[in-house]
C-alpha cells in the first residue's frame, strides 16, 4: 500500500538470482571481473552502437561524475529547475566538478523547450572571464514529474546544445519507464538524437543498487572516458567487488527484462492515475506518462488516506501541497492500486 516512491520497491527475483549466482568463488576486483567486461559487448548491442560502461551504485555518483567530466570548474551547466541533480542531489555536480555552476530553464512538468534554453545561452557571457562558461546541458528522461521527451524533442534541445559546442548529459533514472511508453528503442532517444552520456538507472526498475555512466560513439573520447575513470576513483566510486553491480546490470537488459518491468509499472500508474482523475475534486497536476502520478486532491481525502495506512508524498510545499505524488513500481499489483481508488472513492461517497 506505500506509493511512496519506486525506490521503497523490493529487488526483482531475477536480479537478487543473479547477485546469488555472482557470489560464487573468487573474482578479479575494481572491475576486471568477467561480468563487468561483459558490460561493454551487452550494453553495444543493446543501444546499436559501440559505448564505454563506467558502473557505480547511485544515480547521484552517475549524474555527478558525468557531468564533471563535461564541465571544468568555471563552467556553468544547464538543467530544468525541477531537476534531480539541481534539487535532490546536495550540490553534487557542484562539488565533483569543483565548482561549475547549475543554471537553471524553465518549462512545464519539468521539461525545457529549446527555445528556453537557447535564450539562456543567447544570455551567457560566452568568452568573458568574469562569467561561468556553458559546458553542458543535462536533461532528465523520464522528468520529475513524470513526463517524457520525445526523440523530436531531444533532438531539438542538442541542435541547440550543439550549436554552442555543448556536451548533453541525459540523467536516466527512470529511462526504461521513459523507452517503454514511447515504444522505441534505446538508441533512438539517446545517440541517435544527439545525448553524449547517459546516466543508466536500474535501482528504481527493480535492481539493487546498480547505474550506470554510459558514454556513446564508435570511437568514445579517450579523454573523456578516462577522465570519468580517474574522477569516478577519486570519488569512491570504483567498486572493488564490481561484479555484484555488473551482474545487476547484465540481467536487467537481458532478453527484455527490464521493459517488462517498466511495462508493469507504467501501466499501474495509468490504472491509479485514471481512477483517481475520474473522481470528484481531483485534477491531474502533470500527464501520466511513466510510473509517476502527480494529482491534486482534496485535504480530507488526502488525510483519510494516509489514516488507511496508504504513503505517498506530497508535492510542491511538501508539509501542506494538497498536490501528491504516487509511484509506482515493478511489482505493483492492480488489486493494490484499486485498492486505493476504492478507498479514495468511500472516503468521497461514491463507494
Amino acid at each position: 500500500m506505500n506509493f511512496g516512491s519506486d525506490n521503497m520497491g523490493p529487488v526483482a527475483p531475477e536480479i537478487m538470482a543473479a547477485i546469488a549466482a555472482a557470489n560464487e568463488g573468487m573474482a578479479a576486483a575494481y572491475g576486471a571481473d568477467e561480468i563487468t567486461t561483459r558490460l561493454e559487448a551487452r550494453f553495444s548491442e543493446l543501444f546499436e552502437i559501440k559505448i564505454r560502461i563506467f558502473p557505480v551504485v547511485t544515480g547521484g555518483a552517475a549524474n555527478s561524475i558525468a557531468l564533471a567530466a563535461l564541465s571544468p570548474p568555471w563552467g556553468s551547466i544547464f538543467c530544468h529547475a525541477e531537476s534531480h541533480i539541481n534539487v535532490d542531489e546536495c550540490g553534487g555536480p557542484e562539488f565533483y566538478s569543483g565548482g561549475a555552476k547549475l543554471i537553471t530553464v524553465p518549462g512545464e512538468d519539468a521539461k525545457f523547450e529549446p527555445a528556453a534554453l537557447a535564450e539562456q545561452l543567447k544570455a551567457a557571457w560566452i568568452g568573458v572571464v568574469h562569467s561561468v562558461q556553458p559546458a553542458a546541458v543535462s536533461i532528465t528522461q523520464s522528468s520529475e514529474c513524470g513526463a517524457v521527451y520525445t526523440p523530436d524533442e531531444v533532438a531539438a534541445i542538442s541542435e541547440v546544445t550543439k550549436e554552442y559546442g555543448l556536451g548533453l548529459h541525459m540523467d536516466g533514472a527512470r529511462f526504461a519507464n521513459a523507452v517503454s511508453h514511447l515504444g522505441c528503442t534505446p538508441a533512438e532517444i539517446t545517440w541517435r538524437t544527439g545525448v553524449d552520456i547517459l546516466s543508466f538507472g536500474a535501482t528504481k526498475g527493480g535492481a539493487m543498487a546498480a547505474e550506470a555512466i554510459i558514454v556513446f560513439g564508435d570511437d568514445p573520447g579517450d579523454d573523456l572516458c578516462q577522465e570519468i575513470e580517474y574522477r569516478r576513483k577519486r570519488g569512491g566510486h570504483l567498486l572493488s567487488k564490481m561484479r555484484y553491480c555488473s551482474a545487476q546490470l547484465e540481467t536487467y537488459i537481458r532478453d527484455g527484462l527490464w521493459l517488462r518491468l517498466a511495462a508493469n509499472a507504467n501501466a499501474m500508474a495509468k490504472r491509479l492515475s485514471d481512477g483517481l482523475a475520474a473522481l470528484p475534486g481531483t485534477s491531474l497536476a502533470h500527464p501520466t506518462q511513466a510510473n509517476e502520478v502527480f494529482i491534486t486532491l482534496p485535504e480530507p481525502l488526502i488525510a483519510a488516506l494516509q489514516k488507511d495506512g496508504f504513503g505517498f508524498h506530497r508535492w510542491g510545499d511538501r508539509k501542506t501541497s494538497n498536490t501528491v505524488r504516487l509511484v509506482t513500481c515493478f511489482d505493483t499489483s492492480a488489486e493494490t492500486v484499486d485498492e486505493l481508488i476504492a478507498a479514495a472513492k468511500l472516503h468521497l461517497g461514491r463507494g
